[in-house]
This record gives C-alpha cells, structure tokens and sequence, in this order.
C-alpha cells in the first residue's frame, strides 16, 4: 500500500534546495511580522551576539554563547508553528490546545534558561 504524498512536497535536486531556502525566507520574514517574542528575540540575539564577539574569551566560548542564542530563536520558532497549527484546527479552547501551546512555551524557556546559564558560566569564568 503506498502511502499519500503531498501536492505541496518539493521536487528533488537543486531544485528543492531553492525552494527550501524560499520557504524558509518566508517563515523567517512571518515570524518576524508577527511574532512578538522572535522580534524581541532575535534584536537580543545580534546585540548579545556583538558582545560575545567583542568578549575576550576563547573562539569556542564565543561560539557556545552565540549557539545558545540561536537555540532560542529555533525552538522559539517551533513554538510560534505549533501554535499556528493549534489555532489552525480550532480557536476554540481546549485542554489539548492549551497543553501544545503550554508545552511549547514551556520549551522556549528551557532554552532561554539554558542561554542565560551558558552566558553566566562563560562570564563568571572569565571574570571571576
């Protein structure tokens, strides 16, 4: 039994990678029109990633707090596309709702702990 494909799925070879990299664009550019949070974040992310450039700290150091950082915008990503599929199904509330959009917002600030925690590491190794 063969399964169903999508008439939205990509074709294959460069092809695909150029469509990829457009839709991509465009999920960037909706995000940035109508995620609040990913604006906020994504402002934080170019003025903490200057400062971690400017830092005297180790290339790998300056790494690791410029990757913590894109952690935050991919997982805040995710979290804006489940909710978007959320609200798709229904604006109806829902307990099921309510868990997905919890559960997302619950993983954004996991990863924010974790940039805060990496950035405190390297900052209190270097300067204390």
């Amino acid at each position: 039994m063969s399964q169903p494909v999508s008439e939205f799925k990509s074709k294959s070879g460069l092809k695909r990678i150029v469509a990829a990299c457009s839709y991509s664009l465009d999920g960037l550019r909706t995000a940035w029109r109508h995620e609040y949070a990913f604006r906020q974040e994504l402002i934080l992310f170019f003025v903490a990633a200057l400062v971690a450039l400017l830092l005297p700290v180790s290339a790998f150091q300056k790494l690791a707090l410029m990757a913590v950082l894109v952690l935050v915008l991919i997982v805040e990503l995710i979290n804006s596309a489940i909710e978007a599929v959320v609200d798709r199904i229904s604006l109806e509330r829902h307990p099921l709702s309510k868990n997905a959009k919890d559960l997302g917002s619950a993983a954004v600030l996991l990863a924010c702990l974790l940039a805060m925690a990496t950035w405190g590491v390297v900052l209190f190794n270097r300067f204390w």
